[in-house]
């Protein structure tokens, strides 16, 4: 009997999934294998995808392929990456390839195999409200089956005991960019579309990319490489003060651990807030191999037809955008020199990153229940639970929503696994997935015992 049909009498379960992402995906599949848990997962798309706009062809992971949905918890998961290839009969070939980090587009097909055969994932479910029932001390979410083209085809109710909410994030257009980016006949386009718009592109006079990030990088040079010698007419604009490599010393990688990640969610709100407009460089920089293959493009093309017209100029905010002659017109502000400028393109590229997606709308029947920090977002504990009142008796955990407690390591896909099984030894209330104790060479913070001999001997 389905949901709609007992509508008086919804379906119970243990843990409801708002959103099949990398990371819910990860957490359905571990859950999939502790005994006894009744999990489901709604997704308002018909399939997973993963940013299918830039699965550009040679783009790899920034993450070694041991960061999918599960190895890092449990190896021996049928759900594991080397399990994926082993089944599409390719594991003798990714031997011998030796690639630690996989094509991007490799990626998404894995996780599309995990989604597809999980039972516990129900695609084309939108989740449109959430409220808790006392009487029976449970989450009630109703929702709506749709169509790939968002067409309602029922509605229904189910009851959860707890929730996950993974709603991921969505592309971040800049303020002075948005009427244009809102205008289909505009070529102002976010990264998130890239493929689609790319004979579009390629077919303008010239074309600017927005954003020093890795998306900006592989969209400059998958134009670059696409175009004429000496008639490239491309820009690449930043607002950092340089196309910076990403950090990627194993010890700056520890950033991305556990123990990372229980040191900055202890520290003072205020510490946090500072800290992570400073760490720019652990997630949105370049990979350095992208940026020497942009590179060595620009000096093949320089042997032989002078200077390629490509500029490349970092230190640079767009404050404002328009239409001119049919052109998009970009008002520029170095901010070093102080100096302005304006910038006559045909098309524009926004690979300006993306922002969580709000999920006030969804729990605004919680919002009177859910703790607030002093900036006015939602407090998150150690097993990623909101900080709910006591009126409420169900945890709701959250994935890739907070980074502003969490720290930078909130969106790495090599912490996904981790999180899931934080999530699911808090719901079960036993180590159904033991995690390690220490996962870092770093001491992130002072020693208890040395921070006490230090203030022992200044008294």
């Amino acid at each position: 009997m389905t949901t709609e049909q007992a509508a008086e009498e919804p379906t119970t379960v243990d843990l409801l999934g708002v959103g099949v992402g990398p990371f819910n995906l990860s957490l359905a599949a571990l859950a999939d294998g502790v005994a006894g848990l009744d999990a489901v997962f709604l997704e308002q798309r018909t399939a997973f995808h993963w940013h299918p706009g830039l699965l550009i062809e040679g783009a790899t992971l920034q993450v070694p392929f041991l960061a999918d949905l599960v190895s890092l918890v449990d190896p021996t998961s049928r759900w594991s990456f080397l399990n994926y290839i082993r089944t599409q009969e390719r594991l003798f070939p990714f031997y011998f390839a030796e690639r630690f980090h996989i094509p991007r587009a490799e990626y998404d097909a894995y996780c599309r195999w995990v989604s597809g055969q999980l039972p516990s994932c129900r695609f084309g479910h939108r989740a449109d409200s959430v409220r808790w029932d006392e009487d029976r001390q449970a989450y009630e979410v109703e929702f709506t089956r749709v169509d790939g083209a968002g067409t309602a085809l029922g509605t229904g109710r189910i009851l959860a005991r707890h929730l996950a909410l993974g709603v991921g994030t969505a592309p971040h257009v800049p303020a002075p960019l948005r009427a244009l980016a809102d205008d289909p006949d505009v070529p102002v386009l976010h990264s998130a579309e890239y493929l689609a718009h790319r004979e579009r592109l390629l077919a303008a006079g010239h074309v600017t990319v927005v954003g020093a990030g890795q998306s900006g990088a592989e969209a400059l040079l998958d134009l670059l490489r696409a175009r004429p010698r000496g008639r490239e007419a491309l820009a690449w604009l930043a607002r950092t003060p340089a196309f910076a490599p990403m950090e990627y010393s194993k010890l700056g990688l520890e950033h991305f651990t556990p123990d990372y990640t229980r040191y900055f969610r202890e520290l003072p709100e205020a510490a946090r807030d500072r800290l992570l407009p400073e760490q720019w460089q652990l997630y949105k920089g370049v990979s350095a191999d992208t940026l020497g293959d942009i590179h060595d493009e620009l000096y093949r093309r320089a042997l032989t037809g002078g200077w390629p017209d490509v500029t490349l100029t970092p230190g640079v905010a767009v404050t404002a955008a328009g239409r001119r002659g049919g052109r998009v017109e970009l008002a520029l502000e170095h901010r070093e020199e102080g100096s302005r400028a304006t910038l006559l393109t045909d098309a524009v590229v926004l690979a300006t990153g993306y922002a969580e997606r709000p999920v006030d709308g969804l729990l605004e029947p919680l919002g009177p229940h859910i703790a607030r920090d002093g900036s006015g977002r939602p407090l998150v504990d150690h097993d990623q639970r909101l900080v709910l009142d006591d009126k409420v008796g169900g945890a709701v955990f959250v994935q890739n929503a907070e980074r502003h407690t969490h720290g930078v390591g909130t969106p790495d896909l090599g912490l996904a696994a981790w999180r899931s099984a934080v999530i699911l030894n808090a719901l079960t209330g036993r180590p159904a997935y033991p995690l390690p104790r220490r996962t870092a060479f770093t001491t992130f913070g002072l020693p208890q015992n040395h921070a006490n001999d230090e203030q022992k001997e200044c008294a």
